[in-house]
């Protein structure tokens, strides 16, 4: 190790005496500490400021808390590693990107003002765009993105994400969702990208090259978090015990061959395209939680896979492992947890965890490996250097150009599954179009779960095009348009010249509050189908769900069935498709079930409604 020594330049020791007043001469030399050159090897940065960092500041560095759970002094006393917003977690009083920046580098501020000066990395689930920031643009989910199954495009959707990101300061996205989806009943499949590993693992390597390319926000990368592992898509129904979840949060069942099989390989691949930090998941195998696990977090991950990042847990899931906190603590640690999410109460993680050292039941050399990790990830990204927001970035989000990326996602996402009389598409000048369902005109619908809340919310909540305003704005100036979301209409949606559009989909939802036993439409959309069914004499069914629903009994009644998944802020992607500017290029990323009781997949009980890769070309 060497220290690096600069001279006062002449013209800085005139720039003192300018200062006026006696002074005392300087001293010839200033010396800065290893870790804070930039030209010194990131190993041996690591290593001097390891050796300086007290057992206070070491816990302090695997802490990471929710933003609405502590203050800026807190992150400066309890020299906190991290800081994050949970879904919905943007700035209490206005959710800008102004605000958002502002906000983030407050809490930097704080982490700066210690006496070793470690910044803080602060991150977000950035599922689909930088969607807790009101104004930033709302991709398609990944389901939709499996579907389009276009690596390149998945890149720069994760570029393009980084950018509005880094914007606001948050550099650190817990994305992408890498689970290998075997019941689509699951609350969580759209975060999913396909239920074949390989698939999956294509598409997320290509989001995790995207988010963390180097030239996003010099010397700044926003780095990716792979989750959950691992199997926490092949959960067993009612093995959840968490609220009134079902597969979420569940036991994943099997030999350990499945899991390296199945689940495994989506990590494997996205640690070769770089990825710096992986959050293990709140699910169990075979009666073991996953954050107990040190055979698959350090053994499997760590060193079989030579992963040297760092592995954060889930929101409060060390909390899950035992009723006695000290040893869930104790045992998460040991496991190969690195940073715990604490998302309420940063004293009580660090309080335990101190006692677990002093008492011997975690060692120090555990500490520093986890500590050595985390800050070789903050080096890496240029943390040290550059640790604010992005600023110059800020007209970047919700840009012309990321919007027209979104809407050109949206239109290789659709599926068609079904075209009688090649119905679609359709010609812009038709005479008559009826519209019915409330997801026709609702971009809280249309965008789904993680969208500014958790749990996503029905109405405007995020600026963009529905696709009633897309189909408006595609068809000729003579076309008549009749929109009623409950499907009733004061024009003939019988008559030869008419044809109508049913928009029908999901309510938003997220993780396990969406398990659904019953995989169908919320009532209301069930009664505008029952409607427009009656009285339509050509009825095309467009589907906004983030995952396959049954509908066996109701398909032999609609001319066409489109799939638009989740599709986001730019509804206008979806009448491009539907009015032949685009061409259907989608195709299933997941078995469509025939009936429910061929879940999971691979239950068997005759052959499903459309097999993965399905989708037609008119």
């Amino acid at each position: 190790m060497r220290w690096r020594s600069f001279l006062l330049l002449p013209w800085m020791l005139a720039m003192l005496s300018a200062c006026g007043g006696a002074m005392t001469a300087p001293s010839p030399t200033v010396t800065i500490a290893i870790y804070r050159d930039p030209a010194v090897p990131i190993p041996a940065r690591v290593e001097d400021l390891l050796q300086r960092m007290t057992l206070a500041e070491k816990i302090g560095q695997m802490t990471l808390i929710e933003k609405n759970s502590l203050t800026a002094d807190q992150v400066r006393d309890l020299f906190i590693g991290g800081v994050l917003s949970g879904g919905g977690g943007y700035p209490a009083t206005d959710n800008s990107p102004a605000a958002w920046a502002e906000m983030v580098n407050t809490f930097q501020h704080a982490a700066l003002s210690t006496r070793l000066g470690i910044p803080i990395i602060y991150g977000a689930d950035g599922v689909h765009g930088h969607n807790n920031l009101y104004g930033a643009v709302i991709f398609p989910h990944n389901i939709g993105l499996g579907a389009a199954n276009n690596p390149v495009l998945v890149e720069q959707i994760g570029r393009a994400t980084a950018t509005e990101m880094a914007a606001t300061g948050v550099f650190w996205n817990y994305a992408p969702g890498v689970m290998v989806v075997r019941d689509v009943r699951w609350g969580r499949t759209y975060e999913g990208y396909a239920e074949r590993p390989d698939h999956v693992a294509t598409l997320a390597a290509a989001f995790v090259r995207g988010l963390q390319a180097p030239d996003i926000a010099a010397p700044n990368r926003v780095i990716g978090t792979p989750k959950h592992y691992l199997g926490d898509g092949g959960t067993a129904w009612g093995s959840s015990t968490t609220e009134n979840y079902q597969l979420d949060q569940g036991e994943t069942m099997g030999d350990e061959a499945i899991l390296r099989a199945v689940h495994l390989p989506p990590y494997r691949a996205t640690i070769a395209a770089g990825a710096q930090v992986i959050m293990a998941s709140y699910s169990s195998w075979n009666g073991q939680k996953m954050h107990a696990s040190s055979y698959w977090l350090s053994d499997v991950l760590k060193q079989e896979l030579g992963f040297s990042g760092f592995v954060v847990s889930d929101w409060a899931a060390i909390d899950q492992i035992d009723p006695n906190y000290d040893r869930a603590v104790i045992t998460a640690i040991n496991a190969g947890i690195d940073m715990n999410m604490v998302p309420y109460d940063a004293r009580r993680f660090i309080n335990a965890l101190t006692r677990a050292v002093e008492a011997g039941a975690v060692s120090e050399e555990r500490i520093n490996d986890a500590v050595r990790r985390i800050l070789t990830v903050k080096f890496a990204m240029g943390l040290f250097e550059q640790p604010f927001a992005q600023t110059n970035l800020l007209p970047q989000i919700g840009s012309t150009m990321h919007r027209e990326l979104a809407r050109t996602a949206v239109a290789e996402s659709l599926v068609l599954l079904k075209n009688e009389q090649q119905l679609l598409p359709l010609t812009k000048d038709i005479r008559h179009l009826y519209i019915g369902g409330q997801a026709a005109n609702d971009l809280g619908i249309q965008a789904g779960g993680w969208t500014i809340e958790w749990q996503g919310r029905v109405g405007s909540i995020i600026p963009g095009t529905t696709i009633l305003a897309g189909i408006q704005a595609a068809v000729s100036p003579q076309t008549v348009v009749e929109y009623n979301e409950h499907g009733r209409f004061t024009g003939d949606p019988g008559a030869a010249d008419a044809v109508c559009i049913a928009v029908v989909g999901e309510l938003p939802y997220a993780e396990g509050r969406g398990d659904s036993a019953s995989l169908s439409l919320p009532i209301n959309e069930q009664r505008v189908l029952y409607r427009m069914e009656e009285t339509c004499a050509r009825l095309v069914v467009v589907l906004i769900a983030g995952r396959p629903l049954i509908v066996t009994d109701s398909l032999p009644r609609w001319d066409a069935l489109v799939v638009a998944w989740l599709p986001g802020s730019e509804g206008a992607g979806v009448a491009d498709v539907l009015f032949g500017d685009r061409p259907f290029r989608g195709r299933l990323p997941v078995t469509w079930p025939r009936s429910l009781d061929q879940l999971p997949l691979g239950s068997g009980n005759g052959e499903p409604l459309f097999p993965y890769g399905f989708g037609l070309t008119p």
